[in-house]
């Protein structure tokens, strides 16, 4: 987004600003089409804006794509056509964009995230339901369709597309899933391994929930990196602004761990077929909905049996396939136009086939490999070949294949206060909407932390040799606290060589390949969260999710390990309470934590590697 596609979050608000930030295309791209507006009826009465965009000059029966957002559709067709389905145009489509209900123009109620519907309830109401009810009226409505359907989005509408899916109307045909959440407990928008994301959290709600269209929480502060850390402690965000009125925030306070509330809203155990061909998409560097894609693709492949469900991962943010070239994001250059290439070559040929009966049926999978920006293509994903490697930690900063000795070290220490929490990006810390930081954190450079008194950093010799990452990457982290409660922060980097000829300006440069907390609290269940015993050693796991990355010969890899990451996540109090969101300012106390790496105690990265290539 360059306003991210969120789901969970948002798209088309991300969606609209990357498109608004693409080169200019033809200033008549939407003018073979004829725009007509509709209030559509839904089965309880309630009516969707809607806006259609049918070819004024068809050659035949024309399919129709359809989108469903939360963010807004008055005037966003025409710089969709421009970019994000140009490359559908020629082969003859209608599109559609509809409000969901309660949002803009649309009649009804907004629920985030809307649960699905009792079906012993004719009158009950979802999205799938509204999204039934909608394709019922255009099969009708729009003149000279061939009776087939497709369905995609980024972010909330890539969510809306994945909900159509699990009960479809029978002329849904092709749906593509994009940068989708799947469960805002476990993964994606709201809490990452049950860690509340507090800043995308209490903006985004803010954003969705204050009003019937965007709004944009005011930061009194340029830094909001300082703005979060005077408010304190998390209950004084209804104290202070929501005042209890903000419907998504109050669930928050109410369900602090994975309650029935989170698992009735995630799409897990739902997806239990494929019903329709399936075209799964996401980024590498998604920092909003980064989990939602690659497990949606992972639980639908245990049922796939006709070859209709695909998955495409590029190097990009949120959403950064939808406009431009995506030839680079921030610093980091990918040395191709990707963008293009997704939607050209992937995203068409997709909806062509199955909606068209044209061309191919897209590879199984269509996976960037960030490091050696290449395009590779894969019989199932994870590819198979690839062999576990561990990469274990050592005393004095060291980080080896080769297990520690029975010698070695005890542990790396450090104190972690809660009043100075490490950030998660340089800063000022500018909000997250519209800030232009935002997009592209997830690749700037960690030296900024690097060598904090609060962060260990692990790192291997220069590489003797390509290591290339494909598929699973865990941490298993031995650690022991003072406290009762804490967060383990871990950040897996591509840390390039000094002397980088190919590109001076990166130089020494530390790219995060990925980074994830682990909640001590949850160490054992979701569900039940219990304290921690000061001073034991308890074993963690940080699911690092997946990756697709080459770390290149005479590159190290480093490891940092830290125990806050703000204000992405919000501080742990260090100190056990019931729930995180009901702490006083009182309840924050620094702790220190301590790091293993015995035989005993052997804290390790656990990487999916495929084979070295021959030489």
């Amino acid at each position: 987004m360059r306003h991210p596609i969120r789901i969970g979050a948002g798209v088309l608000v991300a969606l609209c600003l990357a498109v608004a930030s693409a080169p200019a295309q033809a200033p008549d791209a939407d003018s073979r089409f004829e725009r007509t507006e509709a209030m559509v009826p839904m089965r309880d009465g309630k009516k969707l804006f809607t806006t259609l965009h049918v070819p004024k000059e068809p050659k035949g029966p024309v399919p129709i794509i359809l989108l469903r957002t939360p963010y807004g559709i008055d005037g966003r067709a025409e710089r969709l056509l421009r970019n994000y389905f140009k490359d559908m145009i020629d082969d003859g489509y209608a599109f559609v964009l509809q409000d969901i209900r309660g949002r803009f123009k649309s009649e009804g109620a907004f629920v985030m995230t809307r649960p699905a519907r009792d079906p012993n309830d004719p009158k009950a109401v979802d999205e799938a339901s509204d999204t039934y009810d909608t394709i019922e009226w255009l099969l009708k409505e729009v003149k000279g369709n061939n009776g087939r359907v497709g369905m995609l989005g980024i972010s909330y509408p890539g969510w809306l597309a994945a909900v159509a899916m699990l009960d479809p109307h029978p002329a849904l045909k092709a749906v593509s899933p994009q940068a989708s959440p799947i469960d805002m407990f476990l993964g994606d928008d709201f809490h990452h391994s049950g860690a509340f994301r507090l800043s995308y959290g209490f903006e985004y709600v803010a954003m969705m929930e204050t009003d019937k269209t965007n709004f944009s929480f005011h930061f009194d502060r340029h830094d909001t990196y300082d703005w979060y850390l005077r408010l304190g402690a998390l209950s004084n965000v209804n104290r202070k602004h929501f005042k209890n009125a903000l419907p998504t925030w109050n669930d928050f306070v109410a369900h602090p761990n994975y309650d029935a509330f989170w698992k009735t809203q995630s799409l897990e155990p739902r997806l239990t077929r494929v019903t329709v061909p399936t075209l799964t998409v996401g980024g590498w560097y998604d920092q909003e909905d980064f989990r939602g894609p690659l497990k949606m693709y992972e639980l639908l492949e245990k049922h796939d049996k006709k070859g209709q469900n695909f998955l495409a991962v590029g190097p990009w943010n949120h959403g950064g396939w939808a406009a431009g070239k995506a030839d680079r994001l921030g610093r980091v250059p990918f040395d191709s136009d990707t963008g293009g290439h997704f939607r050209k070559q992937v995203q068409a040929p997709f909806f062509a086939h199955y909606l068209k009966d044209a061309g191919k049926a897209p590879p199984e999978a269509r996976m960037f490999l960030t490091g050696a920006n290449t395009w590779e293509t894969y019989d199932s994903w994870p590819p198979k070949g690839a062999t576990a490697r561990k990469l274990y930690f050592h005393p004095n900063g060291k980080l080896s294949f080769d297990p520690p000795p029975e010698r070695a070290a005890e542990a790396s220490e450090y104190v972690s206060d809660p009043a100075n929490p490490v950030p998660y990006r340089p800063r000022p810390v500018r909000p997250t909407y519209p800030g232009p930081e935002w997009p592209e954190w997830m690749v700037q450079d960690q030296r900024f932390t690097h060598g904090r008194p609060d962060v260990l950093s692990f790192e291997t010799e220069p590489l003797a040799e390509d290591v290339t990452v494909a598929g699973a990457m865990k941490v298993k982290l031995f650690g022991a606290t003072t406290g009762t409660d804490c967060d383990w922060v871990v950040r897996l980097i591509d840390v390039y060589p000094e002397d980088y000829k190919k590109s001076p300006e990166l130089a020494g440069y530390q790219l995060m390949i990925a980074g994830e907390p682990a909640r001590a609290r949850f160490r054992k269940s979701l569900e039940k969260p219990e304290p921690v015993k000061p001073g034991a050693v308890e074993e963690y796991l940080v699911d690092l999710v997946q990756g697709h990355h080459r770390f290149r010969k005479g590159h190290r890899i480093m490891v940092q390990v830290s125990s806050s990451w703000f204000p992405v996540i919000d501080r742990n109090p260090q100190k056990f309470v019931p729930n995180i969101f009901e702490a006083e300012d009182t309840d924050f106390q620094k702790a220190t934590q301590k790091v293993y790496h015995t035989p005993a105690f052997a804290s390790r990265v656990e990487l999916d590697v495929l084979p070295a290539r021959a030489k």
